[in-house]
């Protein structure tokens, strides 16, 4: 609940353009190419859930002996609620915020969707039938409520979750990911989202000190306030442990994530400088451009291993800028088919370099702030932990996911 809390109220929002890989919390609506419709509202929504339950009642004989040991007979109505039918639909969709869009996987997904539906009604009603079953259960009082809830299209959502890379385009995409805490969908601000973390955080803490104080009372003398206030206190040293062990915990997660994204841009750029043999097939029979060609090579060689923010070395910008002079000025060029095929994969390339780096600069900044704030900061002291610089360079190029969304 800690971890969770802390999640919510320190991760920084993400725009759908600047988000890669690790957990992501994201705003924005819900949208689709194919969206769904409802069972019992028949809205168009990405999500949806609903149920019948049918209302039962019964009269009940028995036979009890009381406390004369006499037998004793009492007859009693016994009442409440059967579900009888039910089930529940998503599918792939769109987040979309003022940068773009970033497609979500649902499955696993804890999602909290608004009421779409919710009516009680008895046979003489043709819903009664036409959305539930035919049978109805033992002693029915013949009436059935029928409940719905889902995601509407075009509804704001707040998403927290596991971000990867798509395996089909170069884009992330949020999905279920069993090392990631939380994979909530909501239609429920952050606010909101926080606030009743925080009400069973508090529940549980005064659930725990009350069972301290009343344990030890038991065990004691009810006229003494030692056994209670040893009991408080023990609880109180055990909360303030278990919070340094949190904090420094997430501390430590947030810092081997710092790591993780700069690896990614490392690995992006070993990537890319891979693709320099297939360059050198591609342009090696255009001898009237070799300096343009000497030029990129030169830049891939030299960005092959670039050092991270704050460190003595090379850094490195995009290098599809200078592949598109090259076309423009040898516009023969756009006719050679490993040609194009080498441009798209740099372009790619590019893509994943900037997707890299926008999580690397992210995740970087909610390190750094969390290593400022009190009272994190002192736990970041005794462990060592220090602030690591951004990324500057921005020549990278990103380019839009291309989706026909319902309007």
């Amino acid at each position: 609940m800690v971890r969770r809390k802390r999640l919510v109220d320190d991760l920084p929002t993400s725009k759908t353009q600047g988000v890669f890989i690790g957990v992501a919390e994201l705003k924005g609506t819900a949208e689709s190419e194919e969206p769904l419709t409802s069972y019992l509202a028949e809205i168009q929504c990405v999500q949806y859930s609903w149920r019948v339950d049918e209302h039962w009642s019964r009269t009940v004989h028995e036979t009890y002996t009381d406390a004369q040991g006499h037998i004793q007979s009492r007859t009693r109505t016994d009442s409440g609620w059967t579900k009888v039918s039910g089930g529940e639909k998503s599918d792939l969709f769109y987040l979309k915020d003022d940068t773009g869009l970033i497609r979500v996987v649902p499955i696993g997904a804890t999602i909290n969707g608004i009421t779409t539906f919710n009516k009680t009604c008895s046979p003489a009603d043709a819903l009664y039938f036409a959305k539930g079953p035919v049978r109805e259960v033992a002693d029915s009082t013949h009436r059935r409520r029928f409940q719905e809830t889902a995601l509407p299209l075009h509804t704001m959502l707040y998403i927290m979750g596991h971000a990867r890379e798509r395996p089909d385009v170069v884009a992330a995409e949020v999905t279920f990911d069993k090392n990631t805490p939380i994979f909530l969908i909501s239609t429920r601000t952050e606010k909101q989202i926080s606030n009743a973390y925080g009400r069973w955080l508090w529940f549980w803490l005064v659930l725990g000190l009350v069972s301290a104080a009343g344990g030890a009372a038991v065990r004691g003398t009810w006229s003494s306030w030692q056994p209670p206030a040893v009991a408080a206190g023990g609880f109180v040293f055990v909360l303030l442990l278990g919070w340094v062990w949190t904090v420094y915990n997430s501390l430590i997660n947030l810092h081997h994530m710092v790591e993780q994204g700069w690896s990614q841009v490392d690995v992006q750029l070993k990537r890319r400088y891979d693709l320099i043999p297939n360059l050198v097939k591609a342009v090696e029979g255009h001898r009237n451009h070799e300096s343009e060609t000497q030029r990129l090579l030169t830049e891939l060689r030299i960005q092959a291993e670039a050092t991270p923010p704050g460190v003595a070395g090379t850094d490195f910008l995009g290098i599809a800028p200078m592949l598109r002079v090259m076309v423009e000025n040898y516009p023969e060029l756009k006719a050679n088919e490993s040609f194009m095929k080498l441009q798209q994969e740099l372009v790619d390339t590019e893509q994943r370099i900037a997707l890299a780096r926008d999580y690397f600069n992210g995740i970087t900044t909610f390190y750094n702030t969390r290593l400022e704030i009190i009272p994190d900061r002192f736990v970041a002291k005794m462990a060592g932990l220090y602030s690591q610089s951004l990324m500057s360079a921005a020549d990278f190029e990103r380019a839009p996911v291309q989706v026909k969304l319902v309007s």
